[in-house]
Formats: C-alpha cells, structure tokens, sequence
C-alpha cells in the first residue's frame, strides 16, 4: 500500500498507488542543530527562550536500497546521517541514524503541502480546529491561567469593551498537547518524542516541524478517514469501554458533604431525573480561598465532610447511583499523606533536595514523584485502597501538566525531556490501579492533561475547564473543536463538564447557558455537571423548577441514545474511529474541512449546537445527504437551512439511511 523509492534524483513515497511525495536531491527536508532552551513556569503557563548554536541543512545524497536507506549530507558533501525507512501496510517509519561525533540536539522536518490542504492535530486545541496558516504549540501547560482570565474580564469590566490585544494562537497552552497532525489529503504525521516541538503551517508550500529532540518520525496514509483513524490506533493505542452503567443518564456534580448529596438525589427524583452517579469532588474534603471552593488535596475519605459515607456509597450503588470522586499528583502539605510521602523521599525534589512545592492557583503543593518506582506504586496504592476499595465508580484524575524543568526527579532525568510524558504516566498508574483490582470496564476516570501515551491509558478526556459563561475561546462553544483535535489525535472519548467550570470576576452562569449546555452533552459520550469553582454564585441543576425539568428531560434524552452510544463506544474501542467526528470524516466539501462548531455523534447523527445567547433560530450547514431533523421528521438535503432551535430542541440530525432511524425518531416523545 505505501512504498518508498529511491532514485539519484529524488525520494519519492508512494501510497496506494499514487506518489504523495517527492523530495528532490537539491531539497534540504531535513536539518539538525544544537541548542539551549530555558522554561520558566508560572501556575502552570510557560514562558520561553531558545537559543540556536548551529543549524545545519541535510541533502539527499546516496541511495542504499539495499538497506532501505539514504546518506544525509551537509553542504559541502560530509554524510553525517543515514534516514532509514521501513514500511508497514499503509504506515512509514523514518529514523535518524548518526555516522558523525557531532552532537546535534535539534531537529527540523518539512514535508511540501499544497495550497488547499487542511491540518488538524498537535493536541486539544480549543480555538482553532483546522491549523492552516497557525504554529501550534506541542507542550502540555495550564491552558487557562486563572490570572489571564481575570484580567481580560477586569478590561472588559471597567472598559465595557474587549482588550485590542488578541493573545495569538501560537501564544495559546493547552493541557493535551501531542506531537501528531491529520492532513485533508488522508495522511498523518506522528513523531515519538518527548521534546518540546513546534508545529508550523503558516506556509503555503511547506509543512515544518521543529523539534528540541529527535524521535522517529511516522507517516500514515489511508484512502478514507476512517480507515487512517485505525492506522493511528495500531500505532498509538485506544481507549477501553466505558462501563455501560455511565450510560444510563446523568452524573451530577455535587459538593458540599453528605447531606447536600442525599437531598439533590431528592430533588432529582421528584423530576424522575435518570441519574447514573454522583461526582463529589470534595470526597476527601475542601477549602475556601479567593478563587473558590477548591480542594484539600489529601486523598481520603473526609470523614467530617461526608459522615457515613462508607454506607450511603453501596446503599446509592444499589439504586443504581455510582459515587464518584476526584484525585490528582499533587499532595497538600497540611495533611497526612503529604507527611507519609516526604517522610519516604516520594516527591519531586528542588535543587537543594528539598520538596519541590507547586503553586497551581492559591495554595503550594507536593508532586508526587512518578519516575521512582516506589513512589508510583505508593500513590497507586493509594488510589486502590482509598478509592477503589472504598467503592468509587471513577473518578477525574486531575492535572499532570505542571511538571517544572527546574526540578530534581528520582530517575535522574531531565525534567524538560520528561515534562510532556509526565500526564501519560499520570493517567498510566491511574490504569494500572484499575486494572490490578479488576475494575477494568466497571469503574473509569477521567484526565484533562495529556500527551502520546495518553491515548493508551486513559480511559476518558474532558475537556478542561471553562468559562461558564457564552465566550467561544473560553466557554461552551470550545469544547468541540476541542473535542474534535482529540479525535484527529486518536483520543476518541471525550466530553465537558455541563455549565463549565471557571467563574472570575463578573462571570455568572446563567440559565440559558446551563440549559443549552445540557442540550449539547446529551449527544456525547458522557453526561457530567460541574457546581464550578464558585457554586453559589451560580445557577445549578436544580436551582429553579424550569431548570430542574429540563435538566431531568435531558438526562432521559441521553439514557435512550444508551444503545447508539455504546456502539460508537464499541467501534472506538475496536477500531480507533471516534465517538465524536468531524464532517469531513465521511463529506469531501469545501465547507465541511473548515466547520468547526458542528460534528457527528458516531455516523449518523448531527450536532449543531445552540452557542449564542438568546438564539432560537439557526443557520445550519448540512453535507450533501438526506437528514431527518430529530424534533420534527422534516428531511433536508445538504446546504445551509434556517433551523428552529426552541429550548430543549437544538439543531440534531440523523441521517435518512440510518439502521437506527426509526429509534431516533422516538426520542421527540420523550417529555
């Protein structure tokens, strides 16, 4: 299917029968050089500085077929490296093998591109989904600072107006970033690296590369999308199932002890909610700074918070209610966990040799020190005993992007080199304690932070946390195209939390907003809320009556897609092809490579949702087909049609062809 040929005048790969590229002998696709970067980080965001010794162009020189192999020369003729090919069905694999004692710690790959060409990838990106004329960012940082946020809402505020300044995307962080690119033409890049790489296609001929490392550098290529979505999984891994039991309607996101848990429960049943579990974030207890409700970070059960909550979790589990927690690498230094590790030399040392202490927003904290193999297996105890034992259903496994380059790891490693692999590791033991207890496919987490081995052991994404108010850089709106480049970088689950997270400022979230919200996480993977950082300056699921109907409406909703839902699951499980898909995977037009606020739920539903406040009618695009609108059993074909969008029926498709049809239809009864 892929071949590569070499000749005295060029290199050229072919892919199903068709060259895709040629790379002539007086190019230079290639170039290494040495130098130095530093990183300063502050509440997770980075800045940096690069300073460049040595760039020196490699050209194609002498073939050796033989060995499936071609010299890499400099100008003046010197082979200083062999590029080394082999092939695998539709997959090609370059590597750099030196023949020269200069040490180059650079690298800098172009691939030619043409004009037309769409790109998705690097990552989670949130406010871009096709990366055409963008540089991205492959480091995994905070994507939204607290302070960033605070201070466009501050502008905002005493200016009545936005700030001039529009932070580039090239400027942008983001949790999930991953060395690993999509084209429109059905190929993908992939590089098996750690390092710290920039990813630039603001070039009409050329892709570039440009690397702070070396790795092997992947090429897949495929005849549809689906088919390179499997190529992408063979290479780097796909998620388990979810258990079947988080399909049956909500998770509620409650905070506030024992009490508050069991009386929302109530309120939820008066309105026959379909409620599948409760997510209690403060399980192992809390604390109140200027920021919020926030977390103490000390994972065990907060007796005080939650009395009897070693009863009431198998009493709720016998009603069909999961309890649900929260956990992250970081260990509060007031508490006892925090006391165990330290005493044992577990946490991620300074250059002193003292514990390394993070401060993520208001409060210093410990790292866990995942490169020593006793303290991975110490926190994954930890993990097994106070959560999984315990009886938690699942629960978000938090953070893994604030690994600094200053600090002193117990492997010895540089911590720049190991930075971007650090929530990989994170998500690997949270796995590993899962699997080791046998709860694999009944209990689950989710993880924000991620890079290529995410993909492998994670079992769920969400998407971060956003604003709760309409912001599309910051808010609802994100989460697609968000949730969109996961997919294009093997990540086929994903979901947000409903109403979002971050309040700042003068930000409330409004009724409209969490409704709307609601709407739109019926058609995903999973159905989970979030009280936010400041729940009582915010409108909850059960803070009206109007609400609370709606919400329980929308819980039902997404209890009946259970069977759609769980084989979309099932087919990304088996095969890689995600839940959440953009237009193009299956629709070859102009307009369907460039939308990113609409996608498809498996293959025959379209999501358009409501992102605008007060919008009850919308322009939506359709791709050349036969859609049923699901609210009224109106066909359309493709094009833009205005779409009634009361509260309660946003713009949802299915396609005419569909096998499931006739069970779509029904969901317009559900009251």
């Amino acid at each position: 299917m892929t071949e590569i040929k070499w000749t005295d005048g060029a290199v050229e790969i072919f892919a199903f029968g068709r060259s895709v590229f040629r790379f002539d002998r007086q190019a230079s696709p290639l170039s290494v050089g040495r130098g130095s970067a530093t990183y300063k980080m502050k509440r997770g965001s980075f800045k940096f500085r690069e300073k460049a010794f040595e760039t020196v162009p490699l050209f194609f020189g002498a073939p050796k077929p033989e060995a499936g192999a071609v010299e890499l020369a400099d100008k003046g003729g010197n082979v200083l490296f062999l590029l080394k090919a082999s092939v695998d069905g539709g997959l090609l694999r370059l590597r750099l093998e030196p023949l020269t004692q200069r040490k180059f710690n650079r690298l800098t790959f172009r691939l030619p591109a043409e004009a037309d060409e769409h790109v998705y990838g690097s990552g989670e990106t949130f406010t871009k989904f096709d990366l055409r004329g963008e540089t991205a960012r492959v480091w995994v940082a905070e994507h939204s600072s607290a302070a960033r946020i605070a201070k466009k809402v501050l502008y905002e505020k005493v200016f009545g107006k936005k700030p001039k300044r529009v932070l580039k995307f090239s400027s942008y962080e983001t949790y999930y970033a991953q060395p690993t690119f999509v084209s429109s033409r059905r190929y993908f890049v992939h590089i098996d690296s750690n390092a710290y790489m920039d990813f630039d296609f603001t070039r009409p001929d050329r892709h570039e590369i440009r690397a702070r490392g070396f790795g092997e550098i992947c090429l897949g290529f495929a005849e549809d999308f689906e088919s390179l979505s499997r190529l992408l999984a063979s290479l780097l891994g796909r998620q388990p199932r979810l258990p079947d039991w988080a399909y049956d309607g909500a998770i509620l996101g409650i905070q506030g002890g024992t009490q508050a848990v069991l009386d929302k429960l109530e309120k939820a049943k008066s309105e026959n909610m379909k409620v599948c579990g409760v997510w209690c974030q403060d399980w192992e207890g809390e604390r109140i700074t200027f920021v919020g409700k926030q977390l103490m970070w000390n994972w065990a059960w907060d007796r005080e918070l939650y009395p009897n909550l070693d009863a009431v979790i198998p009493q709720l589990k016998g009603e069909g209610v999961r309890f649900l927690g929260y956990c992250n690498p970081f260990l509060a230094v007031e508490k006892e966990l925090y006391k165990e590790a330290s005493s044992k030399g577990y946490c991620v040392k300074n250059s002193k040799g003292e514990d390394y202490l993070v401060t993520t927003t208001t409060f210093p904290a410990a790292m866990v020190d995942l490169s020593n193999p006793e303290a991975s297996e110490w926190i994954k105890r930890v993990i097994q005993v106070n959560m999984i034992d315990f009886g938690l259903g699942g629960w978000m496994a938090d953070f893994g992007e604030y690994l600094p380059t200053d600090c002193v790891l117990h492997s010895g490693e540089p911590a720049e080199e190991i930075h971007n692999a650090w929530p990989a590791i994170w998500a690997k033991i949270n796995r590993e304690a899962v699997e080791e207890r046998g709860k694999l496919g009944e209990v689950f987490f989710f993880t924000r932070a991620g890079h290529t081995q995410t993909v492998r052991y994670s079992t769920l994404m969400w998407t971060g946390d956003q604003q709760v108010d309409w912001s599309f850089a910051e808010a609802m709106p994100s989460v697609i195209p968000a949730s969109l480049s996961l997919a294009m970088c093997g990540f086929g689950l994903a979901h947000s939390d409903v109403g979002g997270y971050a309040t700042f400022a003068h930000i409330r979230r409004e009724p409209e907003q969490l409704m709307r919200w609601a709407e739109m996480s019926v058609f995903s993977p999973l159905f989970r809320s979030h009280e936010g950082n400041r729940p009582g300056d915010n409108v909850q699921f059960d803070s009206t009556p109007e609400i609370l109907r709606h919400y329980a409406r929308m819980s039902r909703l997404h209890a009946a897609l259970a069977p759609y839902l769980k084989e979309a699951d099932r087919v990304n499980s088996e095969t890689g092809v995600p839940v959440m898909r953009p237009l193009f995977f299956y629709y070859d037009e102009p307009r369907a490579y460039t939308e990113m606020y609409e996608y498809l739920l498996g293959r025959d539903i379209l999501v358009a949702p409501v992102l605008e406040k007060g919008q009850t009618v919308k322009a939506v695009y359709l791709p050349a087909d036969r859609w049923v609108h699901l609210w009224s059993g109106k066909v359309y074909g493709g094009g833009e049609h205005a779409v009634g969008a009361p509260l309660g029926k946003p713009p949802v498709f299915c396609r005419a062809d569909s096998c499931y049809l006739e069970a779509f239809l029904k969901l317009s009864a559900i009251e």
